[in-house]
């Protein structure tokens, strides 16, 4: 129970840290092929891994062997666990004119929809952690972390974070 808090605390900062580095992305593109290439390679690289996330979910259900009757936390699960669509930045030019203030109101906002997805994710795996047998604990507890580790330091360093120990996210 300790691990699965801590990861969720873990991924509550990830994704707060990850907002506010976007937020204050202020550089201007360098021309509108160069722009066009990069938002296709975000699209193509947003593709497959939705397509690995549901992989490894896929492989999570079989190894759990779920009942009947465990199938709608599963789908609950499964549904918290999907990517939001990405939040809509505000325009450059208005954040030049809003004062300091007002553009850490308009991070705070973001954050607080990061941190309400958060509390989704928490609750709809709180919930069907709870209908998981002893030995299927056991198996979540093992895949989660194995998943995890994939997806920490290492692969933080290669995706452009900053490498801060202890930080972690889940990749159910």
């Amino acid at each position: 129970m300790k691990s699965i808090r801590t990861t969720l605390i873990a991924t509550a900062l990830m994704a707060s840290l990850t907002g506010l580095a976007l937020a204050q992305n202020t550089s201007p593109p360098a021309d509108n092929a160069h722009a066009g290439r990069m938002e296709k390679m975000r699209e193509h690289k947003s593709e497959h891994k939705g397509e690995r996330h549901t992989q490894r979910l896929a492989e999570l259900k079989s190894k759990l062997n779920l009942q009947a009757a465990q199938e709608p936390a599963w789908n609950t699960f499964t549904q918290s666990m999907q990517h939001p669509a990405r939040m809509a930045l505000p325009e450059r030019a208005s954040l030049e004119k809003m004062s300091t203030p007002e553009r850490l109101d308009q991070m705070q906002a973001m954050k607080t929809q990061r941190d309400a997805h958060m509390q989704q994710r928490a609750d709809a795996t709180k919930a069907f952690y709870a209908t998981l047998s002893a030995e299927q604990k056991q198996v979540f507890d093992q895949e989660t972390a194995r998943m995890m580790k994939g997806s920490g330091m290492h692969a933080m360093k290669h995706q452009g974070g900053h490498g801060h120990r202890g930080v972690y996210t889940i990749t159910a």
